[in-house]
């Protein structure tokens, strides 16, 4: 698919430049003892200057590289997450202004024992991104929720974050309304259920672990007096509303909106908002967001640049190279969807992306489709949870901070990373079943049968991955 690209590895500069930045400075800083040293270098500056450096490159006009950087910033699925996250951040300020966080919290806390709070919030983010099938709208549904009763029993945000953010990833894994899934198991031409169960054996054992292991060390060490745990049920309604109709799988454009104005109603009766303060608010929460939004703006533009200049031929045409035989080939298209997701910090385009030569070599080593669309779909998750620049990660560290009532308590996402459990568990769970394939029930039951299943002249197929790449 990508036959009119040369493969060029010096398109990939730009994001070494981002990561060696950002991630440079707030180590160095860190080592020096700075304090919040990874904020002292704004993940925006150094993605703008990799942003420039991209545009150094190539040899088109500058209008022409200005055109092809719109073209992956207006990038439908980069405009969707843009709204979420504005939307997500002004609920987040309403609800917190009109009381509905605290009531929220002692809600929580009289509910949930603190010492099960962490692991509760994996279970009920895996739950909600499995029905919903959205990662992100499920980490902006739970995560006020989750910090608020966080902070006030004292348990490690990061922690809290990570679990968040893992079990939300475990939905979107899963999901049958995914879009990974969805991309995943029609660029590889089998059905939903079958990718499914293959999927779900290795998905399984990994969240169990991690359950487990949150069981353990997210037990606060001593768990203090909570003092007045009372609260206003009216007040918790917007958060209550936000969960039942995302599991309701309505739109989250239109739960967020409902959200917003729900809250604010009962601010209003309440007397704690007013038609002013509560514009205010929901501007607070747009504003709140402004880093992550500008970061994922640029994101989506870079990524087309890398793209249209080679970066993504050459990360295929190196690993299609290493590639001697089935193991390696599944080792292959693991590696694949992991780079292919660091190159664009998008699991769904990363899998769209990488589908089409993932779909060849599994038909040349003699891989099931039902097993490449499995591991398409898992490792392009382990990787959107552990790049610090991910959607995830960003949005869950600005909400985070957004909700504090404490903002010296603020994280970033690189403090995150070394809590995403569930991701680093699942890549190894998905290693192992390449080499001990006990996950593949349906693959040995059902043999796949490449020359009728899949016809390489199907054009309905192929309009339909068009139109996906198109939207991608």
């Amino acid at each position: 698919m990508n036959e009119q690209k040369k493969g060029n590895g010096l398109a990939l500069m730009p994001f070494l430049i981002f990561i060696v930045i950002y991630l440079g400075a707030g180590l160095f800083l860190q080592h020096q003892g700075v304090e919040m040293a990874f904020y002292q270098f704004p993940s925006v500056t150094a993605m703008f200057l990799a942003v420039l450096a991209a545009f150094c490159m190539g040899k088109e006009s500058i209008n022409e590289k200005f055109s092809i950087f719109a073209r992956g910033a207006a990038n439908e699925n980069v405009l969707t997450m843009l709204m979420i996250y504005i939307l997500a951040g002004a609920f987040a300020a309403v609800a917190a202004e009109m009381g509905g966080r605290d009531a929220t919290v002692n809600l929580g806390l009289s509910i949930v024992p603190p010492q099960y709070l962490v692991a509760g919030i994996f279970i009920i983010s895996a739950f909600m991104g499995t029905a919903t099938g959205t990662s992100v709208g499920t980490v902006s549904a739970i995560i006020p929720l989750a910090i608020g009763v966080a902070e006030k029993v004292g348990l490690p945000l990061p922690l809290v974050v990570g679990s968040c953010v893992g079990g939300a990833l475990f939905g979107d894994n899963l999901s049958m309304i995914s879009d990974t899934t969805i991309a995943a198991t029609r660029t590889q031409g089998c059905d939903l259920k079958d990718k499914f169960r293959v999927n779900f054996l290795i998905a399984l054992p990994a969240a169990i672990i991690t359950t487990i292991i949150l069981l353990v060390i997210g037990r606060p060490e001593t768990v203090s007096e909570l003092g007045d745990l009372s609260f206003n049920i009216i007040k918790v309604i917007p958060y209550i509303a936000v969960l039942v109709l995302a599991l309701a799988g309505m739109n989250v454009f239109l739960t967020l909106v409902i959200g917003i104005f729900t809250a604010g109603i009962i601010g209003i009766a309440y007397g704690d908002l007013t038609i002013f303060t509560l514009a205010q608010s929901i501007w607070t929460g747009f504003t709140n967001m402004n880093e992550v939004f500008f970061l994922a703006l640029f994101c989506g533009g870079l990524s087309e640049i890398i793209a249209h200049n080679g970066g993504i031929v050459w990360l295929i045409e190196k690993l299609g190279s290493m590639m001697k035989g089935q193991k390696s080939a599944q080792i292959g298209i693991a590696a694949l969807a992991s780079a292919t997701d660091c190159a664009t910090a998008n699991n769904t385009v990363a899998i769209i992306i990488s589908g089409g030569i993932a779909k060849d070599m599994s038909k040349e080593y003699g891989v099931d489709p039902r097993r490449t669309a499995s591991l398409l779909d898992i490792f392009s998750c382990v990787f959107q949870g552990i790049i610090p620049y991910g959607a995830q990660l960003l949005v869950a560290a600005s909400l985070t901070n957004a909700t504090l009532a404490d903002p010296s308590l603020a994280i970033t996402p690189v403090n995150v990373v070394p809590y995403m459990w569930y991701c680093w568990i699942l890549a190894i769970f998905g290693l192992i079943s390449i080499f001990v394939p006990y996950a593949d029930g349906i693959c040995r039951k059902d043999p796949w049968n490449w020359e009728y299943d899949v016809p390489e002249s199907s054009v309905a197929e192929k309009k339909h991955l068009l139109e996906i790449q198109k939207e991608a």
